[in-house]
């Protein structure tokens, strides 16, 4: 594919999982998510993000943003002179010229009011696809203003399907735009650049806020679904909990006497509705076999719905190249479910990895580019995730920031790592750039033994997890197939899918093996992250299991660790000791827990 000199293209998400995507002449520069700067999980505003762009440019060409609601109505303005706060931002640090009209800017773009069609951007210009049906499942999109009879209220998009094609083509094919307020469910048809399509108007909760609404009465906040998937094992079907779901139009629909919906923010769960959900004054609702249960409800109900989303999306479309993104992308469970479901029926399947609002800032970045390119040519498939800045240490500065934390530092092998995680200890693993979206593949990891019998009670203890979390698996490619079932995958390097192990394997490595029989598994080969792949094979070497056990390094509720002071920060604050630094071939030790 030949490249377009466009110049700097910097594309900014606004709300949670806010960041900036930097994109010179059609590659990416950088991705990065605002939390990993800020320190503060969730945090909306990219302003870290946009003053890191002067680290690779003092000038870029374009600004594009993009959110859920118009830029010049939410954004807030800077003092005095009114400008939106970034546009306001890039001009005060130079980005953009400085003398230009502050309301009019020509170089500022506002994407706020096509968040679904971010979404599949983000997803179509990475999957490979020259052309594709693309299904976004996502809490609360882009607000719509409506009326309904006489009445003005606000929708928000749910589930949008598109057609997509080069070169930057995303017809929208159906959507369904759910209201708080209780409103007869009807089917509109409207028209959006010159496509009929069919919009679902209703005051039921989507899919992705039926699955908040069970998050939240599980005990968690709606935002961490996450949770909800990690204790939908423990649950069995209960015939005492109706279906969340009760009729079926394009899209799937909440049945609203179980799931009321408070849109924007999440729907909740009405527990009047039966005896099995009433509340309760147990210390940890987890614990209780109702909350399973509907956790469980909750995974194979949804994930369901979404399966038959996707098939009626492609009967639609005829495009069997399909691309899911929105939040309910980053659902591993779900996306093994539909390898399975869809099996025979000819669905080429690409699930992007960065399905989070923060994926948006990329898919404005591509899109922008192909509207300014008009090239056909598709972007090449990538599975490349370690988009983040690159930190260049020198010596002077590792060894400035191991005085600031009163920590030792030696030289170290990876043999050394492997001397250390075989004795049962935890080891943070820091290099090169960090990785984009929420998982951690081997740049920003905790590295474990996963033959330990307690080792997720153990680790989850230090990372001040709850009990019933589990952990992933980072594995050799050359081995994969041999330790689980990938249902007709080669690989799994962006960790999308929690996976059956084959016969036999649980045993063997059971601190990474859920209550299920899965694991969130990561491939990794050489050629994606050779210091990684070199450590797994030393531990192959030495104990004969191609696997280690892999986690975001972290604590509980706070942002993976961006640069080496996150790293040695978040050692002081836990009982981690050891940070290896394969890049430098040193081991810092912080002992001062």
């Amino acid at each position: 594919m030949m490249k377009s000199n466009t110049g700097y293209i910097a594309a900014i998400a606004r709300g949670h999982n806010a960041g900036v995507c930097l994109m010179k002449d059609g590659e990416i520069v950088f991705s990065i998510e605002e939390e990993r700067l800020s320190r503060h999980k969730y945090d909306g505003g990219p302003y870290a993000s946009m003053v890191k762009i002067l680290e690779y440019t003092d000038k870029i060409d374009y600004l594009i943003i993009a959110h859920t609601q118009n830029l010049n109505e939410t954004a807030g303005k800077v003092d005095f002179t009114g400008d939106d706060v970034y546009t306001g931002l890039a001009r005060k640090l130079g980005l953009i010229d400085r003398k230009a009209n502050i309301y009019e800017h020509p170089q500022v773009i506002d994407f706020s009011h096509m968040h679904h069609r971010l979404h599949a951007a983000c997803a179509f210009y990475r999957s490979g696809f020259e052309t594709a049906t693309a299904v976004i499942v996502d809490g609360a999109g882009t607000f719509i203003p409506m009326q309904i009879g006489n009445e003005q209220v606000t929708g928000w998009e749910t589930e949008t399907s598109f057609k997509c094609s080069y070169p930057n083509n995303f017809d929208t094919i159906h959507k369904h735009i759910g209201l708080r307020g209780p409103t007869a469910g009807s089917i509109i048809d409207t028209e959006e650049n010159d496509s009929k399509y069919k919009v679902v108007v209703s005051d039921r909760a989507g899919i992705v806020k039926v699955y908040e609404a069970v998050t939240q009465y599980c005990g968690f906040s709606s935002i961490e679904a996450g949770k909800t998937m990690g204790l939908f094992p423990y649950g069995n079907p209960n015939k005492n909990i109706p279906d969340l779901f009760d009729s079926t139009s394009i899209v799937p629909l909440s049945n609203r006497n179980v799931i009321i919906p408070t849109y924007p923010n999440a729907a909740v769960v009405n527990q009047d509705m039966f005896d099995e959900l009433k509340e309760s004054d147990a210390d940890d609702v987890t614990t209780l076999q109702n909350r399973r249960d509907l956790a469980y409800a909750c995974q194979t109900q949804t994930q369901k719905a979404v399966a038959d989303l996707i098939r009626k999306s492609v009967e639609i479309t005829g495009d069997k190249n399909v691309v899911l993104s929105g939040g309910y992308g980053l659902n591993c469970v779900a996306n093994y479910y539909y390898l399975e479901e869809l099996k025979g029926e000819g669905i080429n399947l690409y699930v992007e990895p960065v399905s989070n609002d923060a994926g948006t800032a990329m898919g404005a970045a591509m899109m922008f580019y192909k509207s300014l390119e008009q090239s056909t040519d598709a972007f090449p498939r990538t599975d490349n995730l370690y988009l983040g800045p690159i930190y260049n240490y020198s010596k002077n500065d590792i060894i400035s920031l191991t005085k600031k934390f009163q920590a030792e530092i030696k030289d170290a092998t990876h043999d050394t790592l492997v001397d250390l995680i075989t004795t049962k200890n935890i080891v943070a693993v820091f290099q090169g750039a960090s990785e984009n979206g929420p998982r951690a593949l081997g740049n920003r990891s905790l590295m474990f033994d996963p033959t330990y019998q307690d080792g997720k009670d153990f680790v989850n203890e230090i990372k001040h997890r709850e009990y019933f979390r589990p952990f992933a698996g980072s594995i050799l490619e050359e081995d994969v197939h041999e330790w689980f079932d990938l249902r007709g995958m080669e690989s799994s390097p962006t960790m999308m899918y929690a996976v059956n192990c084959q016969p036999g394997i649980e045993e063997k490595i059971p601190a990474i093996i859920h209550v299920d029989g899965t694991c969130r598994i990561q491939t990794v080969n050489r050629e994606q992250n050779p210091h990684y792949y070199d450590i797994i094979k030393a531990f192959k070497e030495r104990t004969g299991t191609p696997i280690v056990f892999n986690t975001s390094f972290n604590l509980g509720g706070e942002p993976l660790a961006e640069t080496l002071e996150d790293a040695l920060w978040t050692l002081q604050q836990s009982d981690i000791e050891y940070l290896y630094l394969p890049e430098y071939n040193k081991l810092i030790t912080l002992s001062n827990n």
